[in-house]
């Protein structure tokens, strides 16, 4: 009877854990769409959704590191309307992976477009009850023209 009570006790914390982490899990997964939303739109709306108003965006360029604030980049690569080849872009957005603790997340973000491949690690965090996206660090590959004629 003992061994019966303990084991239902600890069935109904593991669900009940299970269930406290859905919520954040999915809830987590707002800003990231939000990102992905954007690149296919072109509409700013959607990032300034997925980020937080003072966040940046970190990447190495010609071996140099470089910085960026979300406000700049939102304003530079959001312009209102798709890119000119959406129609081969859309197929290769995806979100690879999301880890969360407590109200702390990173999530990996792929881009693979016809002439070039990003991949996005985003920082994340539950600020007011809402997730952002308060730091991203990408690196950016360029197909070569055999890679680029595959795709």
């Amino acid at each position: 009877m003992k061994n019966a009570i303990l084991i239902l006790t600890l069935t109904l914390l593991t669900v009940g854990m299970g269930f406290s982490q859905r919520p954040d899990g999915e809830a987590v997964k707002i800003p990231l769409e939000n990102y992905i939303k954007a690149h296919a739109t072109g509409d700013p709306a959607y990032a300034r959704k997925a980020f937080h108003t003072e966040g940046n965006m970190i990447w190495i360029k010609e071996g140099a590191y470089s910085v960026e604030s979300f406000d700049h980049f939102i304003t530079r690569a959001f312009i209102g309307k798709p890119a000119a080849d959406e129609a081969e872009r859309k197929k290769g957005r995806r979100i690879e992976s999301i880890d969360v603790t407590g109200n702390a997340a990173v999530a990996r973000i792929v881009l693979d477009y016809p002439t070039v491949k990003f991949v996005d690690y985003m920082t994340l965090l539950k600020i007011n009850g809402e997730w952002k996206i308060v730091n991203k660090s990408f690196f950016a590959e360029t197909k070569t023209a055999v890679e680029t004629k595959k795709n």
